[in-house]
Parts: C-alpha cells; structure tokens; sequence
C-alpha cells in the first residue's frame, strides 16, 4: 500500500476537507509525522514500547479444529493477546509518541466499542497526559465495562447525546474540540478515517500487524503466503494495517463490513469527518445512520484508502448480519477456546458462510485477523443468547 499524494489522496478518495482553523493543525502533524517516521530512533522507540507494554509480536494461531470443521485452513493473528485487548494500542502508542514530540500534553479521541478510548487513556497514563474521550450515549450504555476501564485509567469519558448517538457523533464532538483547543492538543482519531495525513498515519502504525504476519505465516507455509486474507471493516483500521503486509502478494484481501453499515458495499463518494470516500447517504445526499451489533463497527462510512482498494479490485468487501456475526462467536469460543469481540466476529462469520464456496474453496488457506477479544461484549451477548 502506498504512500497517498501530497494532497491526502488515494485514488478519487481522500483529502483533507477540515475548517479552515484545522488546516495548520492537519499540515503540522502531516510534517511532524514525516519527520519522526523517517527516524529509526522513533521506530525503535515505538517498537519497544509495543514489546514491552503491549505484549508484540502477536502471534498467529493455527485455528486445527475449526480448519477441520470449515475444510479450510484457519489462520488467526491474535490481536486480542496484546495489552487492553484490541489492535488499538498499536495506533495510540505511536501518536501518544508523536503527540509529546510536538509539545502537546492534551489527547482527545473518540470511541466506539471503547477499545480505542480505552488504548488512549492507557498510553496517556503511561505519558502523564491529559486525556478526554468522547463516545456516544448508546456505546456508553453497551460498552459498560470499558468505560470504567477509561476512568480507571484516569480519562475524561464525555458522552455524546446528538444524532444517532454513537461513533459518529463522537467523532463530530472530538473535532469540535479540536478545532477550540488545537495549540494545545493532539486529536488521536482511532481509525484509517479523517482529514489527511489521519488515514495514511494510521494506516502506517497498524502495518506492524500485516509485517508481523507476513513473515509468521511464511514460516507456518513453508514459505508462501495465505490464500486469503480477511479482515472486519468499520473505518477499517485493523483491515488496512493488515492489508499492508500482503497488498503487493497474490493472496486475495476480504474486507467484512456489517450489513447494516457497509459503506463500501452499499454507499456513494461523499465526504465525512474531513475526507472523501464512501459513505451511507440518503436519497438527499445527507448521511445515514448506520445499523449493527457491533459499537466498533457502527460508522456510515469507510476509511479512503478501502474506497480506493475497493474502486482498484484489489480488495473484495463482503457483510455479515448480525445472526451470523453471533453464530460465527459462538463458533469460534466452542472450536477454539477463543471468545472474540463481535468486530472480528464478523471476519469469522463470513469464513464460515463462504467455507466451501467458490469465494472460499475447500483447502484454501485463510488468516483472519482476530483485532480483539470479547470480554467487552459478554454482557451485550448475554442479554441477547439468554
């Protein structure tokens, strides 16, 4: 996956459509990322954060009794292993970083399913930063137990009443606060989402999942590559780091979006949250809410660098409904002994729908990324099983 154009683009999709006051702020942090990327200090100093805080490398599982179940190779990188429980860390560890680097002592983020909110108030503790998340009245109902975490950490949870009351509206609320307070604060967007340089920085600390899993499952094959490799999309930023480490090989990238959420499967370009892409829209062109079991995947739209993947043909996007999703849980924790959030469940459910398929033919080798466990959703999974 390349580097976008010096405008934010990839392809048709991207940019920077921010307040004219956020301008600066986007182009400092464009530079000051640059910069420290180009660095190996920071990378080691990233890296080693990761190592001995997080818990990386992650390692991938071969998923036997599933496999035998299914007639096809499981292959799960583990996500769900590291610190806080979620690929999440791994973004919030470099921007925390970058954050301290550029003088700034106040995060914000937005969360949905909380796992991003929770990472930040973590890396913040870890800094001594100030921290305030903002997570929409229904994730903070459904999402009980990681908003104590964040207060336990010593965050700031602002609920968001507006709207549809989720991810969206917190990520409205978390600009807002950007734009009063950008001198002094860094806004640590959770995905490959928002004004440029947000879906390519991202994107860039999330890889270490896609380079980690490259090389283990070359020495897992024998040196070659999954026939498959499959990911859950909301904004996508689990997908697109995985995506990363196998985009310039043969094997064939799934995104699995929610079927009452899939941007790319069922919207039109438009722009959201600083950056074009595809989003759901009515038939006035305004942005539709979104509809899923699961609070991390509850967004309209997708990151642009999934558009443009999607628009190229070199990464297919499937949904999963909320049956499957809950199915494809049960399944995995009953085969594996692995009790998956409902994001990544939904990677496992399409792999299972499709097992035997000419989408997924028997004896295909599959690596599904498992971007975190279930703990968070037990009670919201107990409420509906009974």
């Amino acid at each position: 996956m390349s580097e976008p154009s010096p405008g934010g683009r990839f392809g048709d999709y991207g940019g920077a459509f921010v307040p004219e006051s956020l301008i600066p702020a986007c182009q400092e942090l464009d530079r000051a990322f640059r910069s420290a990327w180009g660095e190996q200090a920071f990378h080691d100093q990233y890296e080693q954060i990761l190592e001995e805080h997080a818990g990386r490398p992650t390692p991938v599982t071969d998923a036997t009794r599933l496999s035998e179940r299914l007639g096809v190779r499981v292959l799960l990188k583990r996500e769900d292993l590291t610190h806080t429980g979620s690929h999440k860390i791994n973004n919030v560890v470099g921007q925390a970083l970058l954050a301290r680097r550029m003088g700034k002592h106040r995060v914000i983020a937005e969360t949905g399913a909380g796992q991003h909110g929770v990472a930040t108030a973590t890396a913040c503790a870890m800094f001594g930063m100030e921290c305030v998340v903002y997570m929409g009245e229904v994730d903070v109902e459904r999402q009980a137990l990681n908003v104590f975490r964040m207060k336990l950490l010593g965050a700031e949870v602002r609920p968001v009443a507006s709207g549809s009351r989720t991810l969206k509206d917190a990520i409205n609320e978390a600009l807002r606060d950007w734009v009063a307070s950008v001198e002094s604060t860094h806004y640590c967007l959770g995905s490959v989402t928002g004004p440029h340089p947000y879906p390519w920085m991202v994107r860039e600390l999330q890889r270490i999942v896609g380079d980690e899993a490259r090389e283990q499952c070359r020495r897992i094959l024998d040196g070659t590559d999954p026939d498959y490799v499959v990911a859950c999309v909301g904004g996508g930023s689990n997908a697109a780091g995985t995506f990363a480490g196998f985009v310039d090989t043969l094997a064939r990238l799934v995104g699995v979006e929610p079927a009452g959420g899939a941007a790319v499967g069922r919207g039109l370009p438009g722009v959201v949250h600083g950056s074009r892409s595809m989003l759901l829209q009515d038939e006035h062109g305004q942005v539709s809410e979104s509809h899923t079991i699961s609070a991390g995947l509850d967004y309209p739209g997708v990151g642009p660098e999934h558009a443009h993947l999607a628009a190229a043909g070199r990464a297919t996007y499937v949904a999963a409904e909320d049956g499957e999703v809950l199915d494809a849980l049960q399944l995995l924790a009953v085969t594996e002994g692995i009790i998956p959030a409902l994001e990544p469940a939904h990677a496992v459910a399409w792999v299972a729908r499709a097992a035997g398929t000419e989408d997924l033919p028997e004896g295909s080798t599959v690596l599904v990324t498992m971007s975190g466990r279930g703990d968070k959703d037990a009670q919201q999974v107990m409420d509906i099983l009974g």
